[in-house]
């Protein structure tokens, strides 16, 4: 008998090419409005060390392109280095969505390197108003990394995420700015997680642009259309192959489930900031956006070369 390998196809042209990488739900911080309840008390979940190397070759092979590591804290996983420089490894380019409360001198020698990005959520100038929504005080920490993080040439990006009657929004955006910070996005809380106020989670507060063209794996392995949507899940990796959970049928079920809650079934093409390009996937024409966006008018959505813009990116 001879031994046969498995060939696993690319993933054609409108196959996701952004994955989010939810290591953990383990977080130094406990933010009102965390979209899936991290802090403190969070664990790492079921996923090893073997199984997000393996993801992370699959996800080579099937032709994604750029993964974002988040939580949770990603850089608090045990494996967080490793799994970084993986990616980088199999070709891949990786942005690191963290709270920047604390960054270990390995860390930051590994997020220099080309091919890696970094992003966190910023709520204030104000200390106070920031330290308020991550309930810990966070604040001088994060600034002090972000303007590190800058100097250090490290592309960086910022959101603010304007609670209900927050202040400071452009002063907090001219603190950004006095840091070196040009890539900045604001959203809103959403409805999720510890955002929810206890309501069951509703696809017609997603963006309605869900798992088109990225899709994100938790902590369990489990594969969902995005971070916000990881009830609707369409497969586990630790069951499955990734390809075949990217392209099958539960996957196009649930998009369409999100599009059909948003009325997006005939408008599925993310959108821009005007002169914002190259983005990811690609957005035309590109629709200006205000300060506070509506439903799928996001967080982060900032689009700068060598990683994609984030169309409904999460603000935690």
């Amino acid at each position: 008998m001879t031994a046969t390998t498995e060939v696993k196809p690319l993933l054609n042209a409108k196959g996701p090419r952004l994955l989010w990488l939810d290591l953990t739900r383990k977080c130094q911080l406990n933010c009102i409005h965390c979209y899936n309840a991290s802090g403190p008390q969070g664990t790492h979940g079921t996923m090893s060390r073997e199984n997000w190397i393996s993801v992370l070759d699959q996800a080579s092979d099937a032709g994604i392109t750029h993964v974002q590591f988040i939580g949770g804290e990603p850089t608090l996983h045990p494996d967080f280095l490793e799994l970084l420089e993986h990616t980088l490894t199999v070709g891949i380019q990786a942005e690191v969505f963290s709270n920047l409360v604390h960054v270990s001198e390995s860390c930051w020698e590994l997020l220099q390197r080309p091919g890696v990005a970094l992003a966190t959520s910023y709520y204030s100038d104000q200390a106070g108003e920031h330290d308020a929504m991550t309930r810990r005080r966070s604040h001088a920490r994060t600034r002090a990394n972000i303007a590190r993080a800058v100097r250090l040439g490290i592309p960086m990006r910022a959101g603010i995420i304007a609670a209900s009657g927050a202040r400071h929004i452009e002063e907090t955006r001219r603190d950004l700015g006095s840091l070196g910070v040009t890539r900045v996005g604001v959203d809103r809380v959403r409805e999720f997680g510890r955002g929810s106020g206890g309501e069951a989670p509703d696809a017609a507060n997603l963006c309605g642009r869900c798992g088109d063209g990225r899709a994100s794996i938790g902590p369990d392995g489990r594969v969902a259309p995005c971070v916000f949507s990881t009830w609707m899940g369409v497969g586990n990796v630790q069951l499955a192959p990734l390809h075949l959970i990217l392209t099958g049928v539960a996957m196009a079920e649930a998009n369409a489930v999100i599009r059909r809650a948003a009325g997006k079934e005939d408008d599925c093409q993310p959108r821009c900031y005007p002169n914002q390009t190259p983005c990811y996937p690609a957005q035309t024409p590109c629709t200006p956006k205000g300060d506070f966006p509506t439903p799928c008018q996001p967080d982060l959505a900032e689009c700068y070369p060598g990683f994609p813009s984030d169309p409904c990116g999460p603000g935690r």
